[in-house]
């Protein structure tokens, strides 16, 4: 007669089950894989609750909530199909959020109507106040967690959003990069330099400075948006924030389009714009990278002018000293910005610094 034994003596006696299995006395593993193709009991309180399946999900995108912010001035040839084609992608993403601002910065053309007639949010300038001007004030509005600046131009294509989605998991901004190509010779020339000139400044290799196509962490936006400028230059400014205020930044190779009308660059103006704005921002997060090159250039200089003099005319100059005068000032200075930079690293990490967790989700996200 098999042995009963109930359930405390289960938990208490472990060894013991393994001397009832080998008498036959409880069910083998065999037998217990027949009983479960065997129909359920009919009472509910006789069946086994299995345990469910663990089951692992794929990888949920950081991407919840999307602001497309889309600055636009005289674009009425290519507004109805540009916005045509975001909600298309928009309509595949399937996002549990999203939103389409059209910054209409003092057009004079059907370019606001274009929008509205497509769904898009529309904000109005009465009077054109600039290309980043309209970015900064789509910036502001933004509701979602996580903003897409696209030109209204049409020559960003919006079918390359998923693609910037899908890289935004590892980075905090993604920036759609042309390569060095897609315009005019002088233009891309130009390009190359501004991108050299700012990776040596930044420390990392930076293949498209100036793209305006770009996806970033809504909150690291905001608080970047009082250093971006009216004009062009705001790509510049963002990426070079961005790298020397250490947020990890991406790059997504695209083709650019041609676009219908005239473009609103000028070359030399904007051009000779944004070298100013790249000093500019070196001298606010990398100082040294600027400071410490041009006093060792004066220093050294000092260093050759005493030397010669000194063989010509056996004397140690006025020349000489105050080049080397001069050349630890710049290095003190270098020293100073450099602690002024530190203090405003700070003031940034208080706003959505690198490292803040941000993807979390919010009351009423998706709604």
């Amino acid at each position: 007669m098999p042995t009963q034994l109930q359930g405390p003596e289960l938990e208490v006696r472990p060894n013991v089950i393994a001397s009832l299995m080998a008498s036959g006395d409880l069910p083998t593993q065999v037998e217990l894989s027949k009983s479960d193709t065997m129909d359920p009991p009919d009472d509910p309180a006789a069946r086994i609750q299995s345990p469910p399946l663990a089951v692992h999900a794929a990888k949920a995108s950081r991407v919840k909530r999307l602001s497309i912010v889309v600055p636009a001035r005289n674009e009425g040839l290519n507004m109805a199909a540009l916005m045509d084609e975001i909600n298309d992608v928009l309509g595949e993403l399937d996002l549990p959020f999203h939103e389409v601002l059209v910054v209409n910065d003092g057009s004079t053309d059907d370019t606001a109507q274009l929008a509205t007639d497509r769904d898009a949010r529309v904000i109005h300038h009465p009077v054109g106040l600039g290309n980043g001007a309209a970015v900064k004030r789509g910036i502001r509005e933004a509701k979602g967690d996580w903003i897409l600046l696209l030109d209204g131009d049409g020559q960003h294509p919006p079918h390359e959003l998923p693609a910037m989605i899908e890289q935004a998991n590892q980075y905090d901004m993604v920036v759609a990069s042309r390569g060095g190509s897609g315009g005019s010779i002088h233009r891309n020339i130009a390009n190359q330099v501004y991108n050299r000139f700012a990776s040596y400044v930044s420390g990392r290799h930076i293949p498209d400075l100036t793209s305006g196509y770009r996806l970033m962490r809504a909150d690291v936006a905001k608080s970047l948006v009082w250093l971006l400028p009216n004009t062009f230059s705001y790509p510049t400014t963002i990426t070079m924030s961005m790298l020397r205020g250490g947020w990890s930044v991406g790059f997504h190779p695209f083709q650019v389009r041609q676009r219908l009308g005239k473009s609103h660059v000028r070359l030399f103006a904007d051009g000779s714009r944004f070298f100013v704005i790249i000093l500019r921002i070196a001298t606010m997060f990398a100082p040294l990278r600027v400071f410490l090159p041009t006093a060792m250039l004066t220093g050294a200089i000092g260093v050759a002018w005493y030397i010669n003099t000194w063989l010509n005319d056996g004397r140690f100059t006025n020349m000489a000293l105050l080049l080397l005068t001069q050349a630890m000032l710049l290095f003190a200075l270098g020293l100073i910005a450099e602690q002024i930079a530190a203090l405003r690293f700070q003031g940034l990490a208080q706003s959505g610094g690198p490292g803040a967790n941000r993807d979390e989700p919010t009351d009423g996200e998706g709604q």
